[in-house]
């Protein structure tokens, strides 16, 4: 008697963890009941889990841009400490050497040396090093 092996009956051979016909087995996350809920469900489950994702995702980017923003007050003594550090040093600084010495995150304080550049208050050139140096403008050797 030839022994025939088919896809369908080696399949049905198998015994999946789980999914036995056992009335005593604890009802799990691979009960069928489940996958069929979200099955028939699904035109409403997925689309709201994206909407949440997004959501949060918006959250996040609302989040991240009002801590970075400084209020005026504190912008203007940022200014204000900038500018008397550099006229300390006529030759200019780098902004690390700045950022430690006004005491803001270098983030912020770029951000802040480049308004004051688009007004006028500052000059920048990079060294050949490739590093920034930021200088009070009219104050130095080079004007």
């Amino acid at each position: 008697m030839p022994i025939t092996l088919s896809l369908p009956s080696l399949l049905a051979q198998l015994s999946i963890p789980g999914l036995e016909d056992d009335p005593e087995r604890p009802i799990s996350s691979v009960d069928p009941g489940y996958f069929e809920l979200l099955e028939r469900n699904s035109h409403i489950v997925y689309p709201a889990l994206g909407l949440l994702v997004l959501g949060l995702v918006a959250l996040a980017i609302v989040q991240t841009a009002k801590n970075q923003d400084l209020d005026a007050a504190t912008r203007t003594l940022a200014k204000r400490r900038i500018v008397e550090e550099l006229r300390r040093f006529p030759a200019g600084l780098e902004t690390p050497e700045l950022a430690r010495s006004v005491g803001l995150e270098r983030g912020k304080l770029v951000q802040i040396l480049n308004q004051m550049v688009e007004e006028g208050l500052l000059l920048t050139h990079i060294t050949t090093q490739q590093k920034t140096v930021w200088r009070v403008k009219g104050v130095g050797d080079r004007s």
